[in-house]
């Protein structure tokens, strides 16, 4: 049999693209159309904010589970939320990859604590995290709180302590927040968003 050139190519790409189409799954005889079922038929959808920086993204997160008394649901997909105000639907990388933060063996999830000259931390319960840090801000509150200054004015002020805010929280959180702060005399109060 004689092969020209032309005839050459004309074989290959007849072989090539026949293999090709065999190869995605259609015979030349039949090919089946099927449907599959949408990932996020069964979810139950949970609106958030996105914790990483201060612009406060709307998030939707999706979780399977039976949703029984003690039984938690496990997420399976994150995604921005259309209607929320701030980012309409979208995210930065950051927020795209909140289901990686959400997988992470590394998460901390649990309050822990590391006496001191000790090199290891020890799990406690969110009872003792907070009564350990209500006991440590009123013993240093009791000793440095100034009422006074030199000048015999009145201050009322703490100043060997501040407090970090969360960036995230609605206006009503904030100035909650504020005023709870306010009202021990903390003066150094910061929080991401600038608030």
């Amino acid at each position: 049999m004689k092969v020209t050139r032309r005839k050459f190519f004309k074989i290959c790409a007849g072989g090539i693209g026949s293999s090709s189409i065999a190869m995605l799954g259609f015979t030349p005889s039949e090919a089946l159309a099927e449907s599959r079922r949408f990932k996020l038929e069964r979810t139950l959808e949970t609106r958030n904010t996105c914790p990483y920086c201060s612009v406060g993204c709307g998030i939707i997160m999706s979780s399977l589970g039976d949703r029984g008394k003690n039984s938690f649901g496990t997420i399976i997909h994150i995604e921005g939320d259309a209607d929320h105000p701030v980012n309409r639907g979208t995210l930065c990388p950051k927020g795209a990859g909140l289901l990686d933060f959400i997988k992470s063996p590394n998460r901390l999830k649990y309050p822990e604590y590391r006496a001191p000259g000790s090199d290891s931390w020890q799990r406690i319960t969110w009872d003792d995290a907070f009564t350990r840090i209500a006991k440590l801000m009123k013993s240093d509150r009791d000793k440095n709180f100034t009422t006074k200054n030199s000048d015999g004015m009145t201050v009322n002020r703490w100043l060997t302590t501040g407090f970090l805010a969360a960036s995230a929280s609605s206006n009503e959180t904030g100035y909650i927040t504020q005023k709870m702060i306010r009202s021990l005399g903390m003066i150094a109060a910061d929080n991401q968003a600038r608030v």
